[in-house]
């Protein structure tokens, strides 16, 4: 039998289709992406919970003359689907394959490359702004989450295109999730939008009651249902969205396609910012996802009937993070965790389980989660704060202004850091070392495995000075170090001594060079092998001593060249 998604090749073909065609689309992209998600891993819940919302802005809006941005871009797949790609879907997050994100050199579709949270709206903005001035016609589009609508960027959009009055839609699918549950005032105030205690003990008394009735209670429900939804809309808590400058709509059914398209053609005829708010659930349609939407954010392989993972897991550096600060804090009151969504992600679940008053979620807001620790600090307790490399990118200010000009103790756990594979450029953790060297006032660590990624977690929170420790993806390198000197400050360790050439390499990368020791060993040539430990500040004196006797070096990091372990030569 011939599935309606077969006969969908772009956007146009999707235009014909009637309701229930639809319906029927929206159960074929979902067994093409769980298919896809199970063989090559990715994005599958957020892309699950947003199948009828896709499927609706693609029948209103003209992609790709209308622009739409997907905040993130995680959950693109469906719009990767609609947009001429289907056949390419056994390639995403391959090399040569699709993106995972949006990618602007791969389809005129995908109108802005997006990877990191809660830059949507400035963008849609600046669009939409341009698009006035150069008296064009179109209409844009941005798609966020309610977690990206936690970052301090998505707010300060917000509050200036309430301001600008320019032709603006903002969609805002409300799933209660971003990795890990949402949290903060946001959150609470959009629970308040979708559920209020008078609508939804009412709706279960009146219910109940009216089904007991033997003809037409089906009838009188439904009738019930439309008074209680218009009385809603004038009572829900909206003010939020509407005293900064926004027409807000909603909420109403992220999954109902017919009311989303009513709701899309109407903000198609209104003027000014629009905010439209779409209650979703993340991973619908597939049980296992739905019920563990964090474990399916980004998935690995895994078995479509089980939603077993079919991938190994090892242990890995996040999770021996999170082990060793558990046993820190028991011996020391003073140290507390933070996060920016990402406690499950960064290994702190079991610190937050032990430590429920000292790990701090502080939604998708890196800025804030720096400011945040300084303030702890410049109080006597020493926050440690994991974040991904490239997400470390986004509080470069409160790194330098806020910790390092004042020298305060805040433990910076740089995790993802180097090549992270599949996720594309947009995730890379390859800049760090560059930047972060630049900072006054910072010591820079890297370990070589796992035991000196413990000692230096120790050292750092003793040190009551900022701290960088930058560690992979994943776990050890596949030579097994027998020795670990003690941690001092700027002091590197001499692993292998040779005559011919030195090696100085840094954490991850340390295990690579051993290896290349061993095989420029079988073809004669005896190398030096340097675990550098320490980027800032560097084992001039150790370095420098090899050099002179081998007059020649190598050095090995996953970072950019400028800025990293190179720059001291």
């Amino acid at each position: 039998m011939d599935k309606i998604l077969d006969k969908i090749n772009g956007t146009e073909d999707l235009k014909k289709l009637n309701i229930q065609e639809k319906k029927e689309l929206a159960e074929d992209i979902r067994e093409l992406i769980i298919k896809t998600v199970s063989n090559n891993g990715g994005h599958l819940a957020s892309n699950l919970g947003v199948v009828e919302l896709t499927i609706a802005i693609h029948s209103v809006f003209d992609a790709p003359k209308d622009k739409i941005i997907w905040d993130v871009g995680h959950q693109s797949y469906v719009h990767k689907i609609l947009t001429g790609r289907k056949d390419k879907m056994p390639t995403l997050r391959k090399l040569g394959g699709i993106a995972g994100f949006p990618k602007q050199s791969e389809s005129e579709y995908d109108s802005f490359d997006t990877g990191h949270s809660s830059t949507s709206i400035s963008v849609a903005l600046g669009m939409a702004v341009a698009r006035d001035i150069n008296k064009e016609n179109n209409h844009i589009i941005a798609v966020i989450g309610d977690g990206a609508l936690t970052g301090g960027m998505a707010l300060e959009a917000l509050n200036h295109a309430g301001a600008m009055k320019t032709n603006l839609i903002v969609i805002l699918n409300d799933n209660e999730m971003s990795i890990s549950k949402n949290v903060g005032g946001i959150s609470m105030f959009l629970s308040k939008v979708r559920t209020r205690k008078f609508y939804t003990e009412s709706n279960r008394y009146v219910k109940k009651v009216v089904s007991m009735l033997p003809r037409g209670g089906n009838f009188i429900i439904r009738f019930i249902r439309k008074i209680k939804y218009s009385i809603k809309q004038l009572l829900i808590p909206n003010m939020l969205f509407e005293d900064i400058g926004f027409r807000y709509l909603g909420p109403i059914d992220g999954h109902d396609i017919e009311k989303l398209e009513s709701i899309l053609k109407v903000s198609k005829e209104l003027d000014g910012p629009i905010l439209i708010h779409v209650v979703t659930k993340k991973g619908k349609g597939y049980k296992p996802a739905e019920e563990n939407p964090d474990k399916f954010h980004s998935a690995s392989k895994f078995d479509i009937e089980t939603g077993e993972s079919l991938v190994e897991k090892p242990k890995d550096y996040s999770a021996v993070f999170g082990e060793k600060l558990v046993k820190i804090a028991k011996e020391n009151k003073k140290v507390v965790a933070i996060t920016a969504a990402m406690k499950d992600g960064t290994g702190l679940d079991e610190f937050a389980k032990e430590f429920p008053d000292r790990c701090f979620d502080v939604g998708i807001a890196e800025q804030h989660a720096l400011g945040f620790a300084a303030g702890l600090a410049k109080n006597n307790m020493i926050p440690v704060v994991p974040i991904y490399s490239s997400f470390y990118q986004r509080c470069y200010d409160q790194v330098i202004h806020d910790i390092c000009l004042q020298n305060l103790g805040v433990v910076m756990c740089v995790d993802r850091a180097g090549l992270v594979g599949n996720d594309g450029e947009t995730h890379q953790g390859i800049f760090d070392l560059s930047f972060f060297s630049l900072v006054p006032n910072i010591t820079i660590m890297a370990p070589k495995d796992f035991e000196e990624f413990e000692n230096m977690l120790e050292y750092a929170v003793n040190l009551e000075k900022p701290v960088v420790i930058r560690y992979p993806r994943g776990g050890e390198g596949k030579n097994k170090f027998q020795t670990h000197e003690k941690i001092r400050k700027g002091k590197a360790e001499l692993l292998q001594e040779g005559n011919d050439l030195t090696i100085v390499s840094i954490g991850k990368m340390v295990d690579r060079a051993v290896t290349i020791s061993s095989i420029l060993g079988e073809n004669g040539i005896n190398a030096e092998v340097i675990n550098a430990r320490f980027l800032k500040p560097i084992d001039e004196n150790m370095i420098m001593n090899s050099i002179k006797k081998t007059r020649k070096v190598v050095t090995i990091e996953d970072n950019i060249i400028k800025g990293g372990l190179r720059k001291c030569y």
